[in-house]
């Protein structure tokens, strides 16, 4: 199986706002750049697109190792998913959870593959994190 880095990102001018979301992928010499926006969105939202989107690139199973900045898309996937489908996707209140479709299109994607999640501080020079914030923005920029 391929391996491949995937950076992610989303960004958002005001909350909700005008959104962008972008995937940096790599897998040896190889790389590729994917970026969109929507007009009226979320941070959160934007985080999850990022994400799908970037699998939804590979066309093959692949070992995938995902860099992002959100503890939100992070923890969602590796602890709270679990019991959101457990409980027929309502919060432990017996709330609807919130982007459960994006959550759901997620849950495709990464089960495609062989995922492993890591966390990596925004903002702070990882330059993989950082050409994701800059897709990201362009993203922005598609719907300004």
């Amino acid at each position: 199986m391929s391996e491949v880095i995937l950076y992610t990102d989303g960004a958002c001018k005001g909350n909700p706002g005008l959104g962008g979301w972008g995937a940096y992928l790599q897998s040896g010499n190889h790389s590729k750049e994917l970026f969109g926006g929507e007009v009226n969105t979320t941070n959160n939202r934007m985080e999850l697109t990022a994400v799908i989107q970037g699998l939804a690139a590979l066309k093959r199973p692949c070992i995938v190792h995902i860099y992002t900045d959100s503890q939100y898309v992070k923890k969602g996937m590796q602890e709270w998913i679990h019991n959101w489908k457990a409980r027929g996707w309502k919060t432990a209140s017996k709330q609807p959870v919130k982007n459960a479709e994006l959550w759901q299109l997620l849950d495709v994607e990464v089960h495609k593959h062989q995922v492993h999640w890591h966390w990596v501080k925004g903002h702070a020079g990882h330059p993989g994190n950082e050409k994701a914030d800059e897709l990201a923005n362009r993203g922005v920029d598609l719907v300004k």
